[in-house]
């Protein structure tokens, strides 16, 4: 069992999202930043789907009411236990009675705590992450228990470690695949789309990423459309929108480029002021 004494800033429960419902309307919400949350299932033995923590920008603090093995990836928000500095991507076995809490960011936006055996929460419509309307609360709060399944492991291995490349978390290039309304740009847009860098502005969430700078724009407006965590809308005023993993599931906005899925990675741990640019995949 975990406790919330402190929520942190924006803290969910999140699984790699749901599928087959977005004939319904149903975002398919998950982790943000995919490559952090299944490393850190991989780390405590986990199946890569199994429900994780994402912690955004400022960390919660968790009592852990019963012996744990827990692994954190991805920002580097500074995680202490029981006030101790420790490490990410490190396998560690905490004890009942235990505190978990995180400093200042270091490095990248968001991170991942996964508990070996899961987090033991409700599931909906065949996945645990957190979304309004869908499950009862979109964020963790005081006070909040979290059942979790009672782990084993020997001392010997309670610090061992995975060697993790997490230069990802300090690129500003996003890897991109034409849109289906790419070819209707001009030459001189695709120029500068895929040349300019651009500054996340302060309107960016879970649901999407908006960019500072604009990009003229003279495209006709399309019939309501199919998108998906990664499209790249351009809104009338030449604004640009990211769409992210809580996105609707259709949109009227011409769809300009297709973010991959390590890309998406990438995007999920910017934050306001941090620059970008868009590469388009050979």
């Amino acid at each position: 069992m975990i406790k919330v004494l402190h929520p942190g800033f924006y803290t969910t429960i999140q699984d790699l999202g749901r599928t087959n419902y977005q004939h319904f309307g149903v975002p398919k919400s998950g982790v943000m930043d995919q490559r952090a949350a299944k490393i850190a299932n991989a780390l405590v033995g986990n199946n890569e789907n199994e429900a994780v923590l994402e912690i955004t920008m400022s960390g919660p603090k968790l009592e852990f009411q019963t012996e744990a093995i827990i692994a954190i990836t991805g920002a580097n928000l500074n995680p202490k236990l029981n006030s101790k500095e420790i490490l990410n991507n490190r396998l560690l076995k905490v004890s009942e009675s235990d505190i978990l809490s995180f400093g200042n960011l270091v490095s990248g936006f968001r991170c991942y705590l996964a508990v070996s055996g899961g987090l033991q929460t409700r599931i909906v419509l065949g996945s645990k992450s957190m979304y309004s309307g869908i499950t009862q609360y979109d964020i963790i709060k005081k006070n909040d228990f979290f059942s979790t399944v009672k782990s084993d492991i020997s001392n010997e291995k309670q610090f061992s470690g995975l060697k993790v490349n997490d230069s990802y978390l300090k690129s500003s290039t996003l890897e991109v695949l034409k849109g289906l309304e790419f070819d209707s740009l001009t030459t001189i847009q695709k120029e500068k789309l895929l040349s300019k860098t651009f500054k996340v502005s302060k309107d960016n969430n879970r649901m999407a990423y908006q960019l500072e700078e604009h990009i003229e724009n003279n495209l006709k407006p399309i019939i309501t459309s199919p998108v998906i965590p990664g499209t790249v809308q351009l809104t009338p005023s030449g604004k640009i929108i990211i769409l992210m993993r809580d996105c609707q599931t259709t949109g009227g906005y011409p769809r300009i480029l297709q973010l991959t899925t390590s890309a998406i990675n990438v995007l999920a741990q910017k934050f306001t002021g941090n620059t970008i640019s868009f590469k388009l995949k050979d």
